[in-house]
């Protein structure tokens, strides 16, 4: 019985390990933020919104934010991209507001209408780039919001992975709403 006990151990500890999910920007918080916009969740987004369009950001309604929340974060992605997820958007520092409105300039650091500072998207680009998915079948389109206990000390212009790296530990709150875009 004694020789057993060390290999039990071990296949548990194997066992915990495969569970450990790869961290991620929620880091295990609960999603409890409120996030609307002029589509609702698994409707389709606006022409206006997208390369077809204006190209603009759509307005991002948040509810339920913590008061313990010093900054949001937003992070716009498309999981069905032929390569992989496709970032859109990446925007920190934001203020706890109820509304991200619509048609934020496309430079780095915006204080009007409010104070937000944006990352380098997957286009190479700053700020937002709407859905511009190759013809054929709807691509999903995430847009999250993370409100964090800190304003971030991230430069202008940051990847998304330095955006990840900073948020790390500093999520108190999530939530997303998605929106499907197809080119016929």
């Amino acid at each position: 019985m004694k020789g057993i006990i060390p290999w039990i151990l071990v296949a548990l500890v194997i066992l915990a390990a495969g569970c450990v999910s790869q961290e991620r920007p929620e880091g295990g918080v609960g999603m409890t933020l409120k996030v609307g916009s002029v589509f609702h969740n698994g409707e389709f987004i606006p022409k206006k919104f997208t390369c077809e369009g204006e190209d603009w950001n759509p307005p991002i309604y948040i509810g339920n934010i913590s008061e313990k929340a010093k900054s949001l974060v937003v992070i716009v992605d498309d999981p069905d991209a032929p390569g992989g997820t496709f970032t859109h958007w990446i925007a920190w520092n934001i203020p706890p507001v109820g509304e991200i409105p619509e048609g934020l300039p496309k430079k780095e650091v915006v204080e009007e209408p409010i104070h937000i500072v944006q990352g380098r998207n997957d286009f190479g680009k700053i700020g937002y780039n709407g859905p511009c998915p190759p013809r054929g079948k709807p691509h999903h389109y995430h847009f999250k919001v993370y409100a964090l206990d800190t304003e971030l000390k991230l430069k202008p212009g940051a990847t998304r992975k330095e955006l990840e790296r900073a948020m790390e530990g500093h999520v108190i709150q999530w939530g997303e709403v998605v929106g499907l875009y197809e080119r016929k």
